[in-house]
């Protein structure tokens, strides 16, 4: 449980979405490099992410929020910043998605219980061992 002033929450969401087209780009320095910004941009939103996988298509999160957070706005900040760094640091990423777009405009959002909390965060760091 977390504490903010005058309400105690624990708020996770598991996140799932993938790249537009399923196309498989995240690999290798591709899918540490959306790990790093990933990380960079929950940081800036004080979003705590708990577990990350990076498939070559797609993206699963367990993320940490507070009650001030709506789902929109940091799926918006992290879907679409993280589209514009990626596209920066990795130009060759145009290629195969040549319609200027990273991701698929659609996610999967769950939430999170303290009963199902260990199993997702399971799944999530199972993904590899899944392929």
């Amino acid at each position: 449980m977390k504490k903010g002033r005058g309400y105690v929450y624990q708020i996770e969401y598991h996140l799932i979405w993938a790249t537009k087209y399923r196309h498989q780009v995240l690999v290798d320095d591709v899918a540490d490099g959306l790990k790093d910004i990933l990380r960079d941009i929950a940081a800036q939103n004080k979003l705590e992410i708990a577990a990350m996988e990076v498939m070559p298509d797609h993206v699963h999160l367990l993320l940490g929020a507070t009650p001030q957070h709506a789902i929109p706005d940091f799926v918006k900040a992290l879907k679409g910043s993280s589209a514009r760094r990626m596209f920066a640091a990795f130009p060759q990423l145009k290629q195969k998605l040549w319609g200027g777009n990273l991701w698929n405009p659609s996610y999967c959002v769950l939430t999170v219980s303290e009963q199902t909390r260990t199993q997702i965060q399971q799944y999530i760091e199972s993904q590899h061992d899944q392929e």
